[in-house]
């Protein structure tokens, strides 16, 4: 069975200093297999390591992250097939979550789980999303 490890370059600049977590946690950014890239989940955790106060920008850095491990893998966000997001405190985030994913996730539509959560990772953290993208020749 191939496998592919996604590695997120050092220099980028989409997550930064961050990038670090990766082999501080001991996990991939993304794996591919049988035509099929895994993404771990990813957080709304900016470049220089803040987080944000609202779900809003935090979806957007998250889903932007989503986009540069695809874009490393020569795809979009059209290649997405299965996503599940996390959400801390989902009834009161909701409408800026569906805001920010609007802005950005286009049809046609990938499925999408959405679950609610006690907590995440890193206090602050309101929102993890990880997906599995499909390549071009996959059927």
């Amino acid at each position: 069975m191939a496998i592919h490890t996604v590695e997120i370059p050092q220099d980028s600049e989409v997550f930064g200093k961050t990038v670090s977590a990766f082999a501080n946690f001991g996990y991939s950014a993304a794996v591919r297999s049988h035509g099929h890239l895994f993404i771990a989940g990813t957080i709304g955790r900016r470049a220089d390591g803040t987080i944000p106060d609202d779900i809003e920008e935090q979806t957007g850095i998250a889903i932007r992250r989503i986009e540069e491990i695809l874009r490393l893998e020569g795809l979009d966000l059209s290649a997405l097939v299965d996503v599940t997001s996390y959400h801390v405190d989902i009834h009161q985030h909701l409408a800026g979550f569906s805001k920010a994913k609007s802005q950005l996730i286009n049809p046609p539509y990938p499925t999408w789980s959405l679950i609610g959560v006690s907590g995440l990772a890193s206090p602050g953290l309101l929102i993890e999303i990880r997906a599995t993208a499909a390549y071009p020749d996959a059927s």
